[in-house]
């Protein structure tokens, strides 16, 4: 665990060099011809390609200008409740709910909206350097969180108390989907959902750009309100049952845990998540 202050962090970086500007991607609604209950819009699995289904969850990518949008449909009714609140639906096509369940799935409570659309594609130093003025950034570490429902509410959680991103691994971590978007009620379009190769490396990376990072472990001395979580943190959370693994633990600069009654040792990953958000926030506001 490191000993350094918080004005001796090594390898400290302060500039803004290097940062690089992409033009957001172009924004197309294309129009699908398939004949009632065929399954031509069930999803083809292509490179980069997901469907998103719900109404927050389309409502926040049709007004995200980074998404390049290549199908939607829905039902006339709930067409109409998404363009009093995105605006023009451009080629959108009205269908039954029976041939979105043909796309999504029986089980998805897509609330008779669906659209296909290409992944979001965010770069963890784009996202450092663009909030290097921000003197409370706040980022989310997930390591080997693989549920995409937990990962949704984080996502959710994060953009409410005002991160800038959440970071998983490319392995044991979900891909972008539907059900993570469901779950992310429109956050999944407001706030960077990174996949990196390695978690810490990623997170010395982190480091540079003026970042703490406080790993939550059931096995921390300190409570999580002991620990100074105001200014520039990043916040890493383990699996349930695993918790975060001894590299990546051993990476952070502070360990902390959240303080349980009784014979409860953890809570799911995305309420731990949203209680230690809550906790950033009022240290923040209270300096």
């Amino acid at each position: 665990m490191s000993k350094h202050t918080r004005s001796q962090r090594p390898g400290q970086k302060t500039g803004t060099q290097g940062r690089r500007s992409t033009p957001p991607a172009e924004r197309q609604i294309g129009r699908h011809d398939a004949a009632r209950g065929e399954r031509k819009d069930a999803p083809a699995h292509k490179s980069g390609e997901v469907w998103l289904y719900g109404h927050h969850a389309v409502a926040a990518a049709l007004t995200n200008p980074s998404r390049k949008i290549l199908r939607l449909m829905g039902t006339a009714e709930a067409l109409a409740k998404l363009a009093e609140d995105a605006g023009d639906l451009g080629n959108a096509r009205t269908c039954s709910r029976r041939e979105i369940d043909a796309v999504v799935g029986e089980d998805a409570v897509h609330q008779g909206i669906a659209m296909l659309t290409r992944a979001l594609d965010h770069n963890l130093t784009d996202v450092l350097e663009l909030s290097s003025a921000n003197p409370n950034a706040c980022i989310m570490v997930l390591d080997q969180v693989t549920d995409p429902h937990n990962v949704g509410a984080i996502l959710r959680s994060a953009a409410a108390f005002g991160a800038v991103a959440v970071i998983a691994p490319d392995r044991h971590a979900p891909e972008e989907n539907g059900v993570m978007a469901k779950s992310a009620s429109g956050a999944l379009d407001k706030i960077a959902y990174i996949k990196t190769t390695n978690l810490v490396r990623a997170l010395e990376e982190i480091k540079e750009h003026r970042f703490w990072v406080v790993g939550l472990d059931a096995h921390a001395k300190d409570m999580v309100g002991q620990v100074k979580l105001g200014g520039r943190i990043a916040l890493v959370l383990g699996a349930e049952g695993e918790g975060v693994r001894r590299l990546v633990l051993e990476t952070c600069d502070h360990v902390a845990k959240l303080p349980m009654a009784g014979d409860m040792e953890s809570l799911n990953v995305s309420n731990a998540a949203a209680v230690a958000l809550y906790e950033k926030v009022r240290q923040d506001t209270k300096t």
